[in-house]
């Protein structure tokens, strides 16, 4: 019989690809979602809706809300736990720093307290940020580096991350961080600043937008592909002991290369279509961020294959496409 997997912010960039990635790795695959009005499904691909009876199943539930995560847990059993669910725009955290406490920091201890209080066996994996390192302390950051966080988001991920630490020397709970540097894709969200530039790029291309307004764009980041990036989540679940990775590229580039990659791509010069507006900056901003992920090459036999202009191109010509499409 194959595992089960339980997987918060299942309807996100990162839920998708890990819920490909299972499915195809013979997983029973469950995932919660908040309840709305109208059931929000994201970027759950509609091939979903072939997969044998009883392999993918969503359930209503909240990561604020601890009954209904034990209620869950208690129901599944699962062998695996990925929590991915959170309130992650950085730049919102500041205009609602409680509710982003609440679900991104205090979230992840009612998760880890119900596993602990039904003595679950389940292996746990908790998404953590290269954001945590904000101030940098360090270049290259790495599994070692202090953190100095420069958001609400940030800080709550920094509680997240030490909680499963501490569930995990505490308790013996196979928790696992992994502290995921930038990972884009055409499933990014629209709010992050990747694809921000990439559907603009499409929509200036097609004469649907003349200019497009950005905050800071030299501030560097370091850009990997997240259907990469879920294969690393996966191995460390695999491993006889929880711990805690990097996982990155170890190269960095500027909002402004992204820029320069996209427009070219598209056949437009940036600099005649991005306008600054201070409305988008951030409070306290995070200059500079690389990772170095050599434990994880070592360990997990993990290593980044899409190269950050390749990257940025397969966003552009998906949005391209997309749009395209809608207007047929």
């Amino acid at each position: 019989m194959g595992k089960k997997a339980l997987i918060t912010g299942i309807t996100g960039q990162d839920g998708s690809y890990l819920t490909e990635f299972l499915l195809a790795k013979g997983y029973e695959v469950h995932g919660i979602v908040r309840r709305t009005a109208a059931p929000y499904r994201g970027h759950l691909p509609q091939t979903l809706a072939t997969t044998s009876p009883g392999q993918f199943s969503l359930h209503h539930g909240d990561l604020a809300d601890a009954g209904s995560l034990t209620r869950l847990l208690e129901k599944i059993r699962p062998d695996e736990v990925y929590n991915l669910g959170a309130q992650s725009d950085v730049r919102i955290s500041f205009d609602i720093p409680g509710y982003t406490a609440d679900v991104t920091a205090t979230g992840v201890a009612r998760m880890l307290e119900a596993i602990h209080q039904l003595g679950l066996p389940a292996r746990f994996y908790q998404a953590s940020s290269s954001e945590m390192f904000g101030q940098v302390r360090e270049t290259p950051q790495t599994e070692l580096t202090p953190f100095h966080p420069r958001s609400p988001y940030a800080v709550a991920k920094v509680y997240a991350y030490w909680i499963a630490v501490n569930y995990r020397e505490s308790y013996g709970l196979h928790s696992s961080n992994g502290i995921l540097f930038n990972h884009e894709s055409p499933r990014r969200g629209e709010n992050f600043v990747t694809r921000k530039i990439t559907t603009a790029v499409a929509r200036i291309q097609a004469g649907r937008q003349k200019k497009l307004y950005m905050g800071n764009i030299d501030a560097q980041r370091d850009w990997g592909y997240a259907k990469e990036y879920v294969e690393a989540m996966w191995l460390m679940l695999q491993q006889p002991h929880g711990d805690d990775y990097v996982i990155a590229t170890g190269e960095t580039h500027s909002v402004r290369e992204f820029l320069e990659v996209a427009f070219k791509h598209a056949g437009l010069n940036w600099q005649d279509h991005v306008e600054i507006d201070p409305q988008f900056y951030r409070p306290a901003e995070v200059e500079r961020l690389i990772g170095n992920a050599a434990k994880a090459q070592k360990q997990l036999h993990w290593s980044p294959k899409t190269k950050f202009a390749d990257l940025v191109k397969l966003m552009v010509q998906a949005d391209i496409e997309a749009l395209a499409a809608a207007g047929k």
